[in-house]
């Protein structure tokens, strides 16, 4: 089986969904039955890429010019479905494909789409969030000209998937009609093991609080800012906020850092490293992640995985990861809530590890091998549906 897989972000560029193709491509390799042509963006001007990242699996990079790493803008989107559409074309004349799988509506779904119309190859669209309408506020002036693309997107597709029973509820606004297949995002838990609690807890004269994602508005690191400042009036001491990652917002969140009075409370990590990602987890208490939306969070789920107690807001992958037993969700911009999720946490050093513990249990449940498994089953029937 060969597969045309098109993706404009791709580690580097992008967040969670370059993440989960790439491991989606590793698990693949691992099966080694099914050969890939992946089509992502270029950073560069006009230089297009080419890179064998394991025996049949290949990597093609589209010029895009990318100023942010972190999202494209509509221009650089534009770019990459134009370029992208030339070389599947190019790649369709040299090989023969069963079928294309696109990671997102806009643009890889439409170009796939374009793609069946004109060489009448089958696709299967991903929805990973952003590119469902209503997912992300920032687009709210554009999603209305986009809902009746994605109807037609989603419609002629072979496949549809998603990643969070909340994310097939958002879909559904948009296509009330639309069968949508969950396949959940995965977690390392082999080279992910949970931290000591009794150690730790032994060792710490502070609790830390962790939030690893990208510094945008969306994932509403300043409404955490706003909760270490309600805590810091009620007097609480003794407690760290760990934020890692880089993004649009990070000027702004120093900004307000400063202002708030908790410059000696809170570290920006900046950009680090998956192993010290990992190592910075080991070290901490709680997890926040206070996302205005997501589809289902890597970082949660590996904080889950570090045997962390979580506290979340009511958004994608929640039902799924976050019982009473191993977190607390609270509503979305309300800083009153977290500060008194935190403090809850804060004065029960026996009720986090509890969660904790609960935590990796849940996590457990949700590994890539299975991710993978669930995709090679889809390519399966989508080949004996062709046949």
């Amino acid at each position: 089986m060969r597969i045309l897989m098109l993706d404009n972000e791709f580690p580097p560029l992008g967040g969670g969904t370059g993440i989960v193709n790439k491991r989606l491509l590793d698990g693949i390799a691992e099966v080694g039955t099914i050969e890939v042509d992946l089509i992502t963006s270029s950073r560069t001007k006009d230089q297009y890429e080419h890179e064998v990242l394991s025996p049949g699996i290949e990597l093609y990079r589209v010029p895009v010019d990318n100023k942010n790493i972190h999202h494209s803008s509509n221009r650089e989107l534009i770019t990459y479905a134009i370029r992208g559409f030339l070389k599947s074309r190019e790649l369709l004349k040299e090989h023969s494909y069963d079928l294309c799988f696109a990671f997102a509506t806009f643009p890889a779904g439409v170009m796939a789409l374009w793609l069946r119309y004109m060489e009448g190859l089958p696709y299967i669209i991903s929805l990973q969030g952003p590119d469902v309408p209503g997912f992300e506020s920032r687009y709210n002036y554009i999603y209305p000209f986009l809902k009746p693309i994605a109807r037609i997107v989603w419609r002629r597709a072979a496949i549809v998937t998603a990643i969070s029973e909340q994310m097939c509820q958002l879909a559904a606004q948009t296509c009330s009609d639309l069968h949508v297949d969950i396949i959940y995002n995965g977690v390392d838990t082999h080279r992910i093991q949970p931290r000591d609690w009794d150690k730790a807890f032994l060792n710490s004269k502070s609790v830390k609080v962790i939030c690893v994602a990208r510094l945008i508005e969306r994932k509403g690191q300043h409404h955490l800012l706003e909760a270490g400042a309600i805590l810091k009036r009620m007097g609480k001491e003794g407690f760290r906020i760990v934020f890692v990652g880089t993004g649009d917002a990070q000027p702004l969140l120093k900004k307000r850092c400063r202002e708030l009075g908790l410059d000696t409370i809170v570290e920006f990590k900046g950009f680090v490293d998956w192993e010290e990602v990992i190592a910075l987890y080991q070290k901490a208490h709680v997890f926040v992640l206070p996302s205005y939306n997501e589809g289902m969070s890597i970082a949660l789920l590996e904080a889950m995985a570090s045997g962390l107690p979580v506290i979340v807001t009511d958004t994608g992958g929640t039902k799924e990861l976050v019982k009473k037993e191993n977190g607390m969700v609270v509503p979305w911009a309300d800083a009153d809530a977290l500060a008194n999720a935190l403090t809850s946490l804060f004065e029960s050093p026996i009720r986090m590890c509890s969660m904790g513990h609960n935590s990796r249990s849940i996590a457990m449940q949700f590994n890539w091998e299975k991710f993978t498994w669930r995709h090679m089953v889809l390519f399966s029937r989508m080949l004996e549906n062709s046949s």
